[in-house]
């Protein structure tokens, strides 16, 4: 028997006298021979988007290459990315510019790289984040625009947000997470059955009903009102779109594997913990990608000011960075290295985890882009140039790899402006003041 294969391919039988039919995943044979398009269509498997924050920054000498290009050495410190090395760049000495703004010990730094904009207040972003931006062109068709989770559990450890201030909360608890993603309103991609929630027909009904009264209102209003009306309607279209992807039934995913559910557990701030709820949350994140539920994710390993411990002690990680005395021989202070190091190996725990799920020849980590970085070079000194980046995927072949690129002095705004290009975004520049650049890091674009 021959089979016409797509995507919308169904076994079709009959079982006690009635018609059934079964869905068939994401198989190989839907992928053009490279795996990256659907041989039927054409279209491009998705690209996703992802950042991974840590708090505290490095050793200097002991984390950057020396020399910049391929075959990049291999400090102790960045040791253990050593398995994973062809996949990563490292991106040192970009500066950020503060424009006569104070540095704001453990603030400045992310938010700077995330908006390419000086921080002037001590919370919140001063500006849009570039995962926002990047949600708004890849997120619009998925059950989540983007993700944010704090393995610390903190919901206020975010860099996250459009600006103003305002943050996306983070989701601090595991099991919360997997509810969320998979609890009530998931719908299977991998699953004959598809049912329309009678509810989101209900809302998405009466949102088509105030769209259509747009044009009305908008000739009954002064300009100020047009513009406020053409934000709001902004939003419901967002919303309008959110809710089309409920209404429709998923295309199958091959590697679409719904996850076990995840007990509530204790979170706090001690390294083991947290290492251990960065793991279980690292775990959904990925299912919740190769489900397509979100293009979008942001993980914040631990808080700017790190406050973590150690079990059985009460001086936090941020404390050892000031107080603990550098070992002459050793020329670095043990007790906070010590974090540095579990911090390593989590980021590597992340990366790998993207880069066991198959998607035709490539892997989740090759068809995403994601982004590490932290807020401060030398925690000791609140040092905010040259703070330690990294990347990791080729965002489906966009992006060369295995890199350390020196930025000699510029702008970190470079590496959101590249991202974000990378990504698709149209714009030619980006960066606020000194940091406005039109420079992108060309030796990493493929």
């Amino acid at each position: 028997m021959a089979f016409d294969l797509s995507r919308r391919t169904a076994l079709k039988g009959m079982l006690n006298g009635a018609a059934v039919a079964v869905g068939v995943p994401l198989l190989d044979a839907f992928l053009d021979g490279k795996g990256q398009a659907l041989a039927a269509t054409g279209a491009p498997v998705p690209i996703r988007f992802g950042t991974w924050f840590w708090g505290l920054g490095v050793n200097p000498n002991r984390w950057f290459p020396t020399t910049p290009g391929k075959d990049y050495e291999m400090k102790p410190e960045l040791a253990p990315i050593a398995p994973l090395r062809h996949k990563i760049n490292v991106l040192g000495n970009f500066n950020v510019l503060l424009d006569g703004a104070p540095n704001l010990p453990h603030a400045s730094g992310g938010p700077a790289i995330r908006t390419g904009r000086a921080l002037t207040a001590e919370r919140g972003l001063p500006g849009e984040s570039f995962d926002v931006t990047i949600g708004d062109l890849i997120g619009t068709r998925t059950r989540f625009r983007s993700l944010e989770t704090s393995a610390t559990g903190d919901p206020r450890n975010s860099l996250s947000g459009r600006g103003g201030g305002n943050l996306n909360p983070s989701e601090g608890s595991a099991a919360a997470l997997y509810q969320r993603l998979f609890g009530t309103g998931f719908r299977n991609p991998n699953s004959a059955e598809f049912t329309p929630d009678p509810l989101v027909m209900a809302r998405r009904s009466v949102l088509s009903g105030v769209s259509e009264q747009r044009q009305a209102l908008e000739a009954a209003v002064g300009a100020a009102d047009r513009q406020k009306l053409d934000q709001y309607f902004t939003s419901i279209r967002s919303l309008e779109n959110q809710l089309e992807v409920e209404l429709t039934k998923p295309e199958p995913l091959r590697a679409c594997s719904v996850p076990r559910s995840v007990a509530e557990r204790t979170v706090n701030a001690e390294i083991e913990n947290v290492v251990v709820n960065h793991e279980i949350m690292t775990d959904l994140l990925v299912m919740a990608l190769a489900c397509d539920q979100t293009r979008v994710v942001n993980m914040m390993f631990n808080n700017g000011a790190s406050s973590l411990t150690r079990i059985g002690s009460t001086i936090t990680h941020h404390q050892l960075t000031h107080e603990e005395v550098l070992d002459n021989k050793l020329g670095y202070q043990p007790s906070a290295t010590y974090f540095l190091t579990r911090i390593m190996e989590a980021w590597v725990y992340f990366v790998q985890a993207l880069d066991k799920v198959q998607e035709g020849d490539r892997t989740l980590l090759d068809n995403s882009l994601i982004f590490a970085h932290s807020e401060t070079e030398f925690a000791k000194f609140h040092t905010i140039d040259n703070i330690p980046m990294m990347t990791a995927g080729s965002a489906g072949g966009r992006l060369r790899t295995g890199l350390y690129v020196d930025g000699e002095g510029t702008p970190v705004s470079r590496v959101g402006l590249t991202l974000q290009q990378v990504m698709g975004v149209s714009l030619d520049r980006w960066g606020s003041k000194s940091m406005e650049t039109a420079k992108t890091i060309g030796e990493m674009v493929a």
